[in-house]
């Protein structure tokens, strides 16, 4: 019988041949991943139900990556590291990676891919919404609460509902002045936030194919804003080239069989396409840049888990190189291999730091920083006046900061050229 990849890597999790849709199945989980602001209330509950002395199934496949408020001086948020380094300790967890020492890696979605935990055809749920960033490598990748990691740390398994799927074809040359971030708040607004509640979100075309991995996440990233259980691309020789380079595991490949069955399919011609953002408060509210070109921003903020990769600041020096910002400019990078890669990758020449140094920006340390709005001491947490354009994920009030700031979800090279003139700006005036 016909399957789609998500069916099919479910069937390999729940060692069967073949799942129906809309069946609830035992999954083997590959890998649980949590931070610092989920861990430490899922690892009080794993000791609740499985008791104070209960080791975890297979400390190997826990991975702990504190991210989201790391570098602040917020009393809670230095418990939780507390709390984290404690239980680490107690379960000898390999793959915690501690604050403050050479093992910190940063945001956890991307440092999942970089340090090799992303594997072809593998499960891996996390206590974290956009853990469906992972799906970008072929396997499924889907947010969880508290209460179901801590009995997958028990137990190594969950009963989930297989999701029907919904397939978005991108077909055609990618342009130059269109990012994944355009593709996929163009379909969220077609979709909405709700459009693809507790379904599996396929991306597909010449022109997903055509981008790099960091591209793909940022596509898969995003599911989650139109509500889908996990967002997910086949891998391909791309996607090889990267896994290999990352980890030594061995992996198994699915693709969707031609005639699979879908909730919907949607196809889109990128040469019909236009940057995009989202205007406040929602991500599915959508309008091209040409249209709200001249709205005024107090901030631009480039960095988090969708906008923070070293793709992202390639895009951003294009435009940024041999200019100035006219508003504050925050680069943060994702990763601390990112961080260090802004050091020695160049745009024509010239490092990226380089470039982001003499364009006026600030770069921040690796972590999360005003995604998640946070602590008051937050990097670039938005006030309450502040209009921020941003690469990030969300903007629901408060999502930054303060619940009175204006965010605009937009592309790299959008922020980029917003940043440059102070106002929304379509990136087609600086290519």
């Amino acid at each position: 019988m016909a399957q789609t990849i998500t069916q099919k890597i479910l069937s390999r999790a729940a060692n069967r041949k073949f799942v129906d849709t809309g069946e609830n199945v035992w999954l083997n989980v590959d890998i649980l991943l949590t931070h610092d602001v989920c861990g430490p209330p899922t690892f009080d509950i794993f000791k609740q139900e499985f008791g104070p002395d209960a080791k975890v199934w297979d400390p190997e496949k826990v991975v702990v990556l504190p991210d989201h408020y790391i570098f602040t001086a917020n009393e809670h948020a230095h418990r939780n590291i507390d709390l984290l380094r404690q239980f680490a300790s107690e379960q000898s967890l390999p793959n915690y990676y501690d604050v403050g020492t050479d093992r910190y890696k940063g945001v956890c979605h991307v440092a999942l891919a970089e340090e090799g935990f992303n594997i072809p055809g593998t499960v891996l749920f996390g206590t974290d919404s956009h853990t469906c960033t992972s799906g970008a490598f072929g396997m499924f990748g889907s947010g969880i609460g508290n209460t179901d990691a801590a009995f997958i740390l028990g137990t190594g398994k969950l009963w989930e509902k297989v999701p029907e799927s919904m397939k978005f074809i991108f077909e055609g040359d990618m342009p130059e002045y269109l990012c994944a971030k355009d593709l996929i708040l163009q379909i969220l607004g077609d979709i909405g936030t709700d459009g693809a509640t507790y379904r599996a979100m396929e991306f597909d075309g010449e022109a997903v194919y055509s981008l790099p991995v960091d591209e793909r996440m940022t596509l898969c990233n995003m599911a989650i804003e139109a509500g889908g259980m996990n967002g997910i691309i086949a891998a391909d020789a791309v996607t090889e080239a990267y896994v290999k380079a990352h980890s030594s595991k061995p992996y198994e490949i699915f693709q969707s069989d031609p005639d699979a069955d879908y909730h919907s399919v949607y196809r889109y011609n990128v040469r019909e396409l236009e940057p995009v953002v989202a205007k406040p408060h929602s991500p599915d509210n959508r309008a091209t840049v040409r249209s709200m070109q001249g709205t005024k921003i107090t901030k631009s903020y480039i960095g988090s888990c969708t906008g923070g990769k070293l793709t992202d600041f390639m895009l951003a020096a294009k435009i940024l190189k041999g200019k100035q910002v006219t508003v504050p400019t925050n680069i943060v990078p994702a990763t601390v291999l990112v961080a260090r890669a802004l050091e020695c990758e160049t745009w024509e020449g010239v490092t990226l730091k380089k470039i982001f140094e003499d364009a006026g920006c600030s770069i921040a340390l690796p972590s999360c920083a005003a995604c998640l709005g946070g602590p008051a001491d937050t990097v670039g947490r938005s006030a309450d006046q502040d209009v921020v354009v941003s690469t990030t994920n969300r903007n629901f009030p408060g999502r930054m900061g303060s619940k009175k700031a204006e965010v605009y979800l937009a592309s790299p090279l959008t922020a980029a050229a917003s940043a440059v003139t102070g106002k929304l700006t379509d990136p087609r005036e600086f290519l």
